[in-house]
């Protein structure tokens, strides 16, 4: 089939699931299937092998990712209804000081994002952001951005949230080697999203939507759980994982016996998020809360279904982009334009900018690029978590009237001001975004040879 035809068929793939999420409001999950049955279609696919192509990509995807998205979001459940999430805020308010209770915040949105969507993630540390502002005699504009941004950072950077897993599971990335390159790049990008709050949108005055006191927020959840306790069923998981990517590197630094059998085990992602699942149950649920557990883990898995199917779908999308010939053309068509791991945050930045989901960006633009990666020099287990990464990047870019997150960050902050709202959260998700590609880009210099 004429490659110009091929590169027809995609470009219309695109528009449709840009039109048909954002226009039409069509869930991403069914906006992907359509997409790839459509594709097979129109570059003459037999039948049988559009159904074997949707199938094995969705199947092959979730089996790699599916209990982990489950896990990681049962285990976030848990930090938000304990009030684990408002225990680490304190936590971080009492080491960097009342006087940086900004920096706080967004220091407390960096690690509270890594299980829990940014959305839920605000929502839930808006009531003590605006006492905090009110307190300190500050704009709510501030401690909005310097929050929104620091969940940001993590929730598109840093798996276990389900976005960046996603985009790991159908590009076959390291879990671990994406889980450490996304903490350094995560950084910097926090950083910026708070260097914009404190210069830049201390300009706009918003007067802090405070609802209640800190005491007040304090004796509505009652005792919280200790912090040490919130944090293990983050930094448990994220350990594991990591080790076993240490574990599994040529030199053999826990040797090849018993040892690294077990670390292989209790590192590997399902096992690993599965153990968090329960240090969050044990560590963060107070006795009288325990009638709660069947209830929370509902609620986690009620909201893993959804990103689980469109994890399943974006897997599907990508396999018959494979099996019909547009990958391999496309790869050899943009193997000149050597823009190399920048192309995949241009895709992920163009594609969440139209249509508004971070999560549909990262899920979306891995089955796009995942052929074209070794013309691209990314093919490397380096390369393909950076290229998680810079979709991860791409996907902060921007957030607007088409994004949720844009609506409750600006509504929880009492902002009604669709004009000062760009002001404020949509151009420091665009700092934050191009500072996480230009980490990005230098940690492709440093690894990618």
């Amino acid at each position: 089939m004429a490659g110009w035809w091929l590169l027809v068929v995609l470009v219309l793939a695109i528009v449709f699931i840009v039109y048909a999420t954002g226009k039409l409001k069509l869930n991403a999950f069914l906006a992907l299937l359509l997409a790839a049955y459509f594709t097979g279609l129109l570059v003459g696919m037999p039948g049988d092998k559009i159904l074997s192509a949707i199938t094995g990509g969705f199947g092959k995807t979730l089996g790699y990712i599916g209990i982990v998205i489950a896990a990681g979001t049962i285990m976030g459940t848990y930090l938000e209804k304990s009030g684990g999430a408002l225990s680490m805020a304190e936590a971080v308010l009492r080491w960097v000081g009342k006087k940086r209770a900004a920096l706080a915040m967004s220091i407390t949105g960096f690690f509270v994002s890594i299980p829990v969507f940014c959305d839920s993630g605000f929502v839930i540390l808006s009531p003590l952001n605006n006492a905090l502002a009110a307190a300190v005699g500050e704009s709510a504009a501030v401690f909005e951005v310097a929050l929104s941004t620091g969940l940001y950072a993590t929730h598109c950077l840093v798996p276990p949230t389900p976005g960046p897993i996603a985009a790991a599971g159908i590009l076959k990335a390291d879990l671990g080697t994406v889980i450490g390159l996304g903490l350094i790049a995560s950084i910097p990008a926090m950083l910026a999203g708070y260097w914009y709050a404190v210069k830049i949108a201390k300009r706009w005055y918003i007067k802090p939507n405070v609802t209640e006191s800190y005491e007040d927020l304090k004796k509505r959840y009652g005792k919280l759980p200790e912090a040490w306790r919130a944090f293990t069923p983050i930094f448990i998981p994220i350990i594991l994982i990591l080790l076993k990517s240490l574990a599994d590197f040529p030199s053999h630094i826990f040797g090849t016996g018993a040892l690294k059998a077990v670390i292989d085990f209790i590192g590997n992602p399902n096992t690993a998020l599965i153990i968090a699942v329960f240090l969050a149950m044990w560590l963060l649920i107070k006795k009288s809360d325990a009638k709660f557990i069947p209830e929370w883990t509902n609620t986690g898995l009620a909201n893993a279904a959804i990103i689980i199917l469109i994890t399943g779908a974006g897997g599907a999308f990508g396999s018959v982009l494979k099996a019909s010939g547009i990958g391999k053309y496309l790869g050899t068509s943009l193997s000149h334009a050597h823009l190399g791991i920048l192309l995949p945050f241009i895709i992920s930045a163009a594609l969440k900018t139209a249509q508004g989901s971070s999560t549909v960006a990262l899920i979306t633009t891995p089955a796009l690029v995942a052929p074209i990666l070794p013309s691209l020099g990314l093919a490397s287990p380096v390369g393909l978590a950076l290229t998680v990464l810079s979709i991860g990047a791409g996907s902060m870019v921007v957030s607007h009237v088409n994004d949720s997150y844009f609506w409750v960050v600006n509504l929880f902050s009492g902002n009604k001001d669709v004009t000062l709202g760009y002001k404020t959260q949509t151009m420091a998700t665009f700092v934050e975004g191009i500072a996480a590609v230009v980490t990005v880009l230098v940690l492709a210099v440093l690894f990618v040879h």
